[in-house]
């Protein structure tokens, strides 16, 4: 009896209508619990972005508020004001490229007739697609300064996103808009380009090609982008290339434009480089560009049916706008007729103080050079912008400084015996060319001066405060003929390669030396700790090469002033230097010195 009763109850138990509602609870349990799932994922996403695409700039005029549509935000042209005109239209400028340095983003900007080269920009960054203003980001950009001379818009550095974004290596456009939505790294791009004759001359980093020596060429080739690039990038012409050293290539024009190289100029081009040793042409890789043919034009003020000028000097800087005038007041005592400042990154007054010694009369051109770790390639630029101008050119720092100790009469045949008068620096050059045509480089020893106990930079300006050195010289630095060097256009700072057929000479000392204020005071040298300029050079803050003669004997890797620190450096007290530059500088009225009238 217990048995059949217990099987009628499982009986009822096992109803289909039980069954059916045990399935139904569990699918709506199990629907609720993946919805939920789903929206907690979502709300997860939108405040923690995943994509290694979410943080991109792009640009809006400083002062301009968010517009009341963020598409216009995050749209991938350049919104920007022109506030010096009664018409407050907005005006879209197109971003052609971006690069990502280390310590900013390098954004190029179509030119625009209504662009004014004062105009300050905001950078604005998106976090999301969304189509909402939520997680839009504004910096103020560190610089605006003009692109190929102006010829092709604009170069805007803006700061690196902030610490809680993490996808800055992806910056790309969140949409569409005729822009180039691209970052590319400055460490593999090809970045710049000129004209010389029937060739073009392309700059470009990552081909890691070995330092002071000529590359195989073979392995490349340059691709011109005619047309209309911007908007289908393809490269359709290909030349190969005649030489290739270091971070330069340089390749013939093609056979459509050669017979008119006007037509080159503005067109997009980089490097294809075979991926092994038995590719072939179609097999080339195609580095990454954002550089255009530019012609580098005479700015000086003298035309070149004039006739070039006897002596010019280029040299690379960062934020040295306190050292620019004394060296250039100095150094055009000696001659030097024409500068060419190619500035990297700077963030002081050099502008400032170029715009004033350009209204007193120095012939000085200021050249915007965005790369980083590229002296060298940026010294082979100059000396194609300076060969239309200069029969000599002179490559030095401006903490460098040529002085001519009291010449004896067994070196009458480079200048006259006795202390040295005005113009004597280009005296020297041209009797150089008029005796000895053969010589295309001139080379003068360094002696390098350290502290000299001082703690604080020296108010009379580095040449009177700085007297005692190091005994034995280091290295030199060179003038050359842009004229006679060697196509690779191949230096390693100090010095050229030469064509065949010319060669240097090497100064005696007792003609002319350089002063280099290699080791000044602490709060002047620690800068050097922020980056090298040089290619081959490693940064300070990298603990390689550490006894190298790069580097400052005794320091580390952290910039940290070593104890006795205003002592070091000191073997030999000079003060030759001083002591001219007080008798031919020195007002007689008040003893100051012109860049000392110029700081009060």
């Amino acid at each position: 009896m217990d048995s059949s009763e217990q099987r009628r109850k499982r009986k009822r138990i096992l109803r289909p209508s039980s069954i059916s509602a045990l399935v139904y609870f569990f699918s709506v349990r199990s629907f609720v619990l993946c919805f939920s799932f789903l929206i907690f994922v979502f709300l997860l996403s939108y405040h923690i972005p995943f994509s290694s695409s979410v943080f991109r700039p792009v640009l809006v005029v400083s002062r301009l508020s968010l517009l009341s549509s963020s598409s216009d935000l995050l749209s991938t042209s350049l919104s920007f004001q022109d506030f010096g005109s009664s018409s407050s239209s907005l005006l879209h400028l197109q971003i052609e490229g971006r690069v990502l340095f280390p310590d900013h983003v390098l954004l190029f900007v179509n030119k625009n007739e209504l662009f004014s080269k004062n105009t300050e920009f905001e950078c604005v960054y998106g976090r999301n697609s969304t189509g909402d203003d939520v997680g839009i980001v504004k910096e103020k950009s560190y610089s605006v300064d003009v692109y190929g001379d102006f010829e092709f818009g604009a170069f805007v550095r803006c700061p690196l996103p902030r610490v809680n974004y993490s996808a800055v290596v992806n910056l790309r456009e969140l949409r569409g808009n005729g822009s180039n939505q691209t970052v590319n790294s400055w460490e593999n791009v090809a970045y710049a380009a000129a004209l010389d004759g029937n060739t073009v001359v392309v700059f470009v980093k990552g081909l890691n090609l070995r330092p002071d020596r000529e590359s195989d060429s073979s392995q490349f080739s340059c691709y011109f982008g005619l047309g209309n690039f911007e908007k289908e990038g393809r490269f359709a012409l290909r030349t190969k290339a005649i030489t290739a050293a270091q971070e330069v290539v340089r390749c013939a024009l093609p056979l459509s434009i050669r017979k008119n190289p006007e037509k080159a100029r503005g067109i997009r081009i980089t490097i294809g480089m075979l991926s092994h040793v038995h590719a072939r042409a179609h097999e080339h890789v195609l580095l990454p560009s954002v550089a255009k043919i530019t012609e580098l034009k005479s700015e000086g003020r003298r035309d070149v049916e004039n006739g070039k000028y006897d002596l010019c000097v280029c040299t690379m800087v960062w934020n040295q706008g306190s050292a620019l005038r004394e060296w250039i007041t100095y150094h055009s005592w000696l001659g030097v007729e024409r500068w060419f400042i190619y500035d990297n990154n700077s963030d002081d007054n050099i502008k400032d103080v170029i715009e004033e010694l350009e209204i007193e009369n120095y012939n000085v051109t200021r050249h915007v050079w965005p790369w980083i770790k590229t002296q060298e390639a940026g010294f082979s630029h100059c000396a194609l912008r300076a060969k239309k101008e200069c029969n000599w050119v002179s490559f030095m720092d401006v903490d460098e400084y040529f002085y001519f100790p009291y010449s004896t009469p067994g070196h009458q045949c480079l200048r006259s015996s006795g202390y040295a008068g005005q113009d004597s620096l280009r005296s020297l050059v041209a009797n150089v060319s008029s005796s000895s045509p053969g010589i295309a480089e001139i080379r003068t020893t360094c002696h390098s001066f350290g502290p000299s106990g001082l703690n604080s930079a020296p108010s009379q300006g580095i040449t009177v405060g700085y007297t005692c050195r190091l005994k034995s010289p280091e290295r030199h630095k060179s003038i050359i003929r842009p004229d006679a060097l060697d196509t690779t256009l191949l230096n390693v700072v100090h010095h050229f390669h030469l064509r065949k057929g010319f060669s240097y000479m090497n100064l005696p000392q007792s003609t002319a030396v350089i002063n280099h204020y290699k080791y000044q005071v602490w709060e002047v040298f620690r800068a050097k700790f922020f980056r090298r300029v040089a290619t081959y050079v490693v940064d300070w803050q990298n603990n390689q090469n550490e006894g190298s003669r790069d580097r400052a004997p005794g320091l580390g890797t952290e910039a940290i002033e070593p104890p006795n620190w205003p002592l070091q450096f000191c073997e030999v007290w000079d003060t030759g230097l001083r002591d001219f530059v007080l008798s031919n500088f020195a007002d007689l009225s008040t003893g100051l010195l012109p860049w000392e009238k110029s700081s009060f």
